[in-house]
């Protein structure tokens, strides 16, 4: 068997909202799209686009939608489809666990105007059939509403489930709130290890979860499970380097124990490229390539990871 890679980028929407205003001749004369092509023509990746549906004020009132994105570039994007594609992430950067107990009339109405966009700017064939949703859980319901719309695989999360237990101060300041409003019978708490971000160790959890086993036997493999009830394949991601929390010269390391293996998954954030970012992150680029370098090296393929469930 082959081995394949994956990777795709978090938070993304600033990259649509310079295009439209800036008027580039190409959309890879934008900063990060112009490094993932240089990525693209160097190591061959594909990549995975997971966007906002518009800005979110925390970061100024500068507002800016989907619907604002120019067309003029559509036949570009579709070009540049087999290996580049956009995915739906959340309507917003915030609040954190947007879907996790979202209804089902909330999440179609949100999902379709998101893809109605995309089409309209990018063409269909850039849309994903994987969904990464933004904090990980999502609801039944809204997983359900996803599937019908086309989705085929979702991101999940792994490991023992447990309850809440009242106290928010087990929780990172604002989450046990997401948690209680509007809850669903599957909401819950897990713990993850998280290297540089121990303060979300404790995480909440929704329909889209897997037992440890099932986290331990397909973590590195191109193994995916199908979710009869709801007609969709689980998958965890990303499985290497999320390479916004890992410095540059421990990037390698911080892959090791996925490269070899049948199945690795890199990922990072939209906004560790951007100087104007209060965590602004320089060596993005170089972080960037290195992975690509590690990945190369060991002679992976890269795909989308839907393409695991064909």
């Amino acid at each position: 068997m082959s081995k394949k890679a994956y990777f795709y980028i978090d938070d993304v929407v600033w990259p649509f909202r310079d295009i439209t205003r800036e008027k580039p001749a190409s959309i890879f004369d934008q900063t990060l799209l112009k490094m993932l092509k240089e990525a693209h023509d160097q190591y061959g990746i594909k990549v995975v686009l997971n966007a906002f549906y518009r800005t979110d004020y925390y970061y100024g009132d500068d507002e800016f939608s989907l619907a604002d994105m120019t067309d003029a570039y559509k036949a570009e994007w579709e070009a540049n489809s087999d290996w580049l594609k956009i995915g739906f992430h959340a309507k917003q950067e915030f609040p954190d666990y947007p879907h996790v107990n979202i209804d089902y009339d909330d999440m179609k109405k949100m999902y379709v105007r998101f893809k109605n966009e995309v089409i309209r700017f990018a063409g269909e064939k850039t849309l994903t059939t994987a969904f990464n949703p933004h904090w990980s859980p999502v609801s039944r319901e809204g997983l359900k509403a996803m599937v019908e719309e086309g989705i085929t695989m979702v991101s999940v999360t792994a490991g023992e489930r447990k309850e809440y237990n009242g106290d928010p101060s087990t929780l990172p300041f604002g989450h046990a709130g997401r948690l209680l409003n509007n809850r669903k019978a599957e909401t819950a708490i897990f713990f993850r290890n998280l290297k540089g971000d121990e303060a979300i160790n404790d995480s909440l959890c929704g329909y889209n979860h897997i037992s440890t086993e099932d986290y331990e036997r397909t973590l590195y493999t191109q193994e995916v499970i199908y979710n009869e009830e709801v007609g969709v394949y689980y998958k965890v991601f990303s499985n290497a380097a999320c390479l916004n929390l890992s410095p540059l010269d421990e990037i390698e390391e911080d892959m090791s124990k996925a490269l070899g293996q049948e199945y690795i998954c890199m990922a990072t954030h939209e906004q560790y490229s951007y100087p104007d970012y209060f965590a602004y992150q320089p060596e993005s680029r170089d972080k960037l390539m290195k992975a690509c370098e590690c990945i190369n090296k060991y002679g992976y393929e890269y795909i989308f990871v839907e393409d695991m469930a064909k």
